[in-house]
């Protein structure tokens, strides 16, 4: 069972880069959870810099203890964990990326494990369920993002940050009648910009619906929604408002605060979740380093909601 390394074995400012300091020697073969970066950017369309997303939250995730303090949850002593490292994104090229991203995935689910993946601009989402609908069939999926990302194209091109989840839809990758988007806000270039994704039978959770209110009773709705088969939970950061994670590429003011992020990842535990993903986060926008370790433990909170983790409840 690999164990994150603590902070009195070794000061949290040396080590080796790993994710919660976990080893990252194990072959995906021995493992229950795979953790991976995604160091892609070329996909974006306003400010880059999420490719050292993944080695950012790995840097602030130093701080982040093995042990779920509110909910009891001890992942590291219930599954067999690692980080496994990155994929080997091709950043010249964005159509070979996906290629490679996809690829990668199809190899790691081989060895039936879940994915906890960094990123990474949005593209990658659509190669990882790309992989995970050949394993696993039609996904239910929660969103959380401040953008919709159901682009038909941007500036002509069907793959980038903005488009993953149209192309997902006519990919026949989803369970439409299972799928959830939340704390989608901001301005848009028509009045009916959110409208296609309730055309598929999504629920739209614009943001406004979640202001000054716990989350909790609106995760009991999503529960019902996506439960009933598998289930892609991808948060992007920018959910957040930018007073929480101001390092990201397309901030939108009015977002969610963290404790309703903790509730909505809290909220998914009993689903049967396939593969998570945590995305855009973009460092260089945020000299305190706020945003990766957000990431960091918001990463955390999901494998503490993965299935076959053990609670001392």
């Amino acid at each position: 069972m690999p164990q994150p390394l603590g902070g009195n074995q070794m000061p949290r400012f040396a080590g080796i880069a790993t994710f919660m300091r976990l080893p990252g020697r194990s072959a995906a073969a021995d493992l229950d959870v795979a953790v991976v970066g995604v160091p892609i950017d070329i996909g974006t369309s306003n400010r880059p810099g999420a490719r050292f997303g993944p080695r950012g939250i790995r840097d602030e995730s130093v701080l982040v203890r093995p042990y779920n303090m509110a909910t009891r949850a001890a992942p590291f002593d219930s599954l067999r964990i690692d980080d496994i490292g990155d994929v080997a994104t091709n950043p010249y090229n964005l159509a070979d990326a996906v290629t490679r991203i996809e690829a990668f995935y199809d190899e790691l689910l081989q060895h039936d494990v879940i994915t906890v993946s960094m990123g990474g601009d949005h593209t990658m989402a659509l190669p990882i369920m790309r992989a995970m609908r050949k394993r696993h069939g039609p996904l239910g999926l929660i969103h959380v993002d401040a953008h919709t990302d159901i682009n038909d194209h941007m500036f002509g091109e069907a793959i980038a940050h903005g488009t993953p989840f149209r192309r997902a839809v006519e990919e026949d990758l989803l369970d439409t009648h299972r799928v959830a988007q939340i704390g989608v806000r901001g301005t848009g270039y028509a009045a009916d910009d959110f409208d296609w994704s309730r055309e598929q039978g999504f629920r739209v959770v614009q943001v406004e619906e979640c202001w000054n209110r716990s989350l909790e009773p609106l995760m009991a709705e999503v529960r019902d929604k996506v439960g009933g088969g598998p289930v892609y939970v991808s948060f992007d950061i920018d959910a957040l408002d930018p007073a929480f994670a101001p390092g990201t590429g397309t901030p939108e003011i009015g977002g969610l605060t963290a404790p309703q992020a903790l509730e909505i990842i809290r909220g998914c535990r009993g689903l049967t979740l396939v593969g998570c993903e945590l995305v855009e986060v973009a460092p260089i926008y945020d000299p305190t380093g706020a945003t990766p370790l957000t990431a960091a433990n918001l990463l955390f909170e999901m494998l503490c909601v993965l299935p076959g983790v053990q609670y001392s409840d």
